[in-house]
């Protein structure tokens, strides 16, 4: 996986659990943080007033739209003028953010290399609170931790949309491929099929056959960078044209996002069914079973799937999601006759509370290994390997073509 270097864009970085006091109007209409003073390894000790971007995000944040906001942080010493007394405040300035505010929230608020700030809401229970928390390396407490950013950090798939969140795009530039890709797409985006047998050909030393899990995480960081050098030649190019109202400006950028979350998607589906094809598998993709569901794949085939006659042991379905959020849920109603479904993320630290919540409904979550030490200790007994998992079919698989013959 890649690394990226978080001191190029932050300075560093303070977060906290919000108080009562510091949200709710009716016990103070102050505006200002508390317990602030360890911020001064960070802000100075100089009354500097900030701008900012407010950000409240949650997990709805992986597929739904972020509030923010922009505004002003007053870092100031309300007794500057004592001689040997000093108590640092941080005001806020009214925004729609600090308005969604509730107390227990977490509260990080990081200092840009430019000097401005980002201020960032979000639920203290919440995954993307902790994925937050672990991105600058602070502590989930009532008092403000500090940390400062002078190191290397694995670049994993929710890190991204979270620095994406932050307007900061961090990918590999493949800008060598790029007169390539526009002779050979035509100078327009080509489908997600395509694009992914493209993106693989850039990596014939990986063909799948061996380590799953690292060809997986390969194949959908080469196929991200391509993906967006493409989009920023389309993307510069456009710009470049104009736009003849916000409207249009919005339905464009619209559009952008809304093209980058289905394809991910869609990427992750491919480069595992490639690897399943090269492992001689037989599986289907996204055939009907009950209800009109359509598993994302269904092993050995839709037609064993349908056979009342044939012993449910040897069928497996696993949905595929880049991102669980509240979304794995989908896959308890998927292919009925399977009562142990497998569900494949590249979502990394998922809580316990819904991992032991997946574990209630015979769901096993598939994760690449290079991600399970974003899990505890406890989970990552539990979790599987895609090696394991290819394991388990194949074996299946076996014992299948024995007793089955005729299929």
């Amino acid at each position: 996986m890649n690394k990226f270097d978080l001191s190029t864009y932050f300075v560093g970085a303070g977060g906290k659990i919000l108080s009562r006091v510091e949200v709710e109007e009716n016990l103070s209409n102050q505006h200002e943080f508390n317990g602030v003073s360890s911020l001064k390894h960070l802000l100075g000790e100089q009354r500097t007033t900030f701008s900012s971007v407010f950000l409240y995000m949650s997990d709805d944040s992986f597929s739904e739209p972020i509030i923010r906001d922009t505004g002003t942080l007053t870092w100031y010493d309300a007794r500057e003028a004592h001689p040997t007394r000093s108590e640092f405040r941080l005001y806020f300035s009214s925004n729609k953010v600090m308005d969604e505010a509730c107390a227990g929230d977490y509260l990080v608020i990081a200092l840009r290399t430019d000097g401005t700030l980002v201020t960032i809401l979000t639920p203290s229970e919440s995954d993307i609170c902790s994925y937050i928390s672990t991105l600058f390396d602070l502590k989930i407490d009532n008092k403000f931790s500090i940390s400062s950013h002078k190191y290397n950090k694995i670049l994993t798939y929710s890190k991204k949309l979270i620095l994406d969140a932050l307007g900061i795009e961090v990918y590999n530039n493949e800008s060598k491929y790029l007169t390539e890709m526009l002779r050979i797409f035509n100078g327009d985006f080509p489908s997600t099929k395509v694009f992914s047998e493209y993106a693989r050909s850039t990596l014939n030393e990986i063909d799948g056959k061996s380590n799953a899990d690292s060809a997986v995480l390969k194949w959908m960081e080469r196929e991200e960078g391509l993906f967006r050098t493409l989009e920023r030649f389309f993307v510069d190019d456009r710009i470049k044209d104009g736009f003849s109202s916000t409207d249009e400006f919005l339905s464009y950028a619209l559009s952008i996002l809304n093209r980058r979350k289905s394809r991910v998607g869609h990427a992750l589906e491919n480069h595992l069914e490639q690897i399943f094809i090269s492992r001689d598998l037989k599986y289907v993709r996204t055939c009907v079973t009950e209800n009109k569901s359509r598993p994302d794949f269904l092993f050995p085939s839709a037609s064993a799937y349908h056979d009342q006659n044939l012993d449910a042991e040897f069928l497996t379905m696993l949905g595929v999601k880049t991102t669980c959020k509240d979304r794995w849920r989908q896959v308890i109603s998927e292919a009925a006759r399977i009562k142990s479904k497998h569900l494949l993320t590249l979502e990394e630290g998922i809580s316990e509370g819904q991992t032991d919540e997946m574990i209630s409904h015979n769901i096993q979550l598939v994760v690449p290994e290079p991600l399970h030490d974003t899990y505890t200790a406890k989970q990552q007994k539990w979790l599987m390997t895609l090696e394991q998992f290819i394991e388990l079919v194949q074996d299946k698989q076996d014992r299948f073509i024995v007793l089955y013959p005729h299929y």
